[in-house]
């Protein structure tokens, strides 16, 4: 029987309970064997609003996951070069022999699921992977999605009131992130001395 999945991209700038409630919950309502993190090596959508480097966001999504069998995380978008587009990415793992005859399914925010047709070799990515948008209980979409012969799902998801916005105000401002993200990553960030002069 195929492998079931999952992918979850983002900057993760930093990673935190948010994204991981996300991707836990996606294993479980969506029947995956496993769930890929992958952080964004260049994203051409948000790249003024990285503040950490690609090499200290991957290193974070992997300290993150590393205790989950379910999750794990990717560099496969930090090492290529050039914009990170998610065609590249599901391409790219498509033909790799350790997911061969694998059921991709690509995780992301439902809103943002509205704009798919405006992606990249849309609409190739249908081909490639089924795609679900994540909402929170009693959250209504605003946009209509697309047409896709059922290769876009939605998701009722509860949500982790965290942003990786506030993880980086809270620490440039000296105050403690235990609580947003695991004990492992607030102790890479501190050793690393990260988002101690970011201005978001």
């Amino acid at each position: 029987m195929a492998d079931r999945v999952g992918i979850l991209g983002g900057t993760f700038d930093p990673v935190h309970n948010g994204h991981l409630s996300a991707a836990r919950e996606a294993v479980h309502v969506l029947k995956l064997d496993r769930l890929i993190l992958v952080p964004a090596g260049d994203p051409w959508q948000k790249k003024a609003a990285v503040s950490a480097s690609g090499e200290d966001r991957y290193a974070m999504a992997l300290l993150a996951t590393a205790t989950d069998e379910s999750l794990d995380a990717s560099r496969i978008e930090i090492d290529r070069e050039g914009p990170s587009y998610t065609i590249d990415t599901l391409r790219e793992l498509s033909g790799d022999p350790g997911f061969a005859g694998s059921q991709f399914y690509f995780v992301t925010g439902a809103d943002a699921l509205s704009g798919l047709p405006t992606w990249r070799e849309y609409p190739e990515l249908l081909e490639l992977a089924t795609f679900v948008g994540v909402t929170r209980p009693g959250h209504e979409l605003d946009a209509q999605l697309p047409q896709s012969g059922g290769r876009i799902k939605l998701v009722t998801i509860p949500g982790v009131d965290v942003s990786s916005t506030l993880i980086r105000r809270r620490l440039l401002d000296g105050m403690s992130v235990d609580d947003l993200t695991t004990p492992e990553v607030v102790s890479y960030i501190r050793k690393r001395g990260l988002y101690s002069q970011v201005s978001s």
